[in-house]
């Protein structure tokens, strides 16, 4: 721990891409080896990088941690004595740990979630695809474009036939701009990824007609029936940049609902 910055470690830690937490000792009560203002940084696989206090501390850091991630919300934890624990949830609402510990001192923690914003996957090189590349940088989206796209554009290129190295996940989206230029293979692609919300420039009918084929191919059903066709809202666009413009609100539109639900499910619980 010689030399250890906990803020230089969360800014390595946001270069990398991964998202993590951050846990702050909030209060402490009794002998207890961990100190009000201390902080760490707590890994995707539990890795705790800082001092928090003893093993109890820990694992419930861990699990708390693992909680806030998964929802995106913060969490206030209490870890105390066993022999003091009544319910899991005190009175003032934080939710409680029991500790073993032989120093039998309570722990206030606050574990807060750092989450990169959303991928935005475009496949295709067509002027839709790289107008809406432009504007979803703007929007704030870490956009991704097939390597074939002509487009100075600073951003993350990918191979086809190597989309599983981004590691797109159930809250990115993808978009498919591929316009006549390789559909079949850019939709197949991007229907096998791991995003809840894919869509693609095109109408209904060839959507259709290519997502009948990936399912004659033995492509899951479910996995096809994610897919939005035509992509974007109805504004009676016409150009690449009004349809891109289109297509992002959709996806700003589909973000914040999304926020919205796991708000409205974390209310429920608490």
């Amino acid at each position: 721990m010689a030399n250890f910055d906990i803020f230089d470690t969360i800014d390595q830690l946001r270069q990398t891409g991964e998202a993590f937490c951050v846990a702050t000792v909030l209060r402490t009560a009794d002998a207890t080896s961990a100190k009000a203002g201390g902080k760490a940084a707590i890994t995707r696989d539990g890795q705790i990088l800082g001092h928090l206090g003893g093993a109890c501390v820990q694992r419930a850091v861990r699990s708390s941690a693992h909680e806030a991630l998964a929802s995106g919300a913060p969490q206030m934890i209490r870890v105390k004595p066993s022999k003091k624990v009544v319910n899991m949830t005190d009175p003032d609402g934080v939710q409680t740990f029991r500790s073993g510990c032989p120093s039998g001192g309570t722990v206030d923690l606050l574990v807060e979630p750092y989450r990169h914003a959303p991928r935005l996957v475009i496949f295709g090189g067509s002027l839709i695809a790289t107008a809406l590349a432009a504007h979803g940088a703007l929007a704030g989206f870490r956009v991704c474009m097939s390597d074939d796209a002509e487009t100075s554009g600073a951003y993350t290129r990918f191979a086809q036939d190597k989309t599983a190295d981004l590691g797109i996940e159930a809250r990115d989206f993808v978009v498919v701009a591929s316009q006549g230029q390789g559909d079949s293979v850019a939709l197949k692609a991007a229907l096998e990824t791991g995003a809840t919300r894919v869509s693609m420039v095109a109408s209904r009918r060839k959507a259709d007609t290519l997502t009948a084929k990936l399912i004659a191919q033995g492509m899951d059903p479910l996995q096809v029936a994610r897919l939005k066709s035509p992509a974007g809202l109805d504004i009676h666009a016409i150009d690449p940049h009004e349809i891109a413009l289109s297509i992002l609100a959709e996806i700003v539109m589909w973000r914040n609902s999304d926020k919205s639900t796991e708000r409205s499910h974390d209310e429920k619980l608490a």
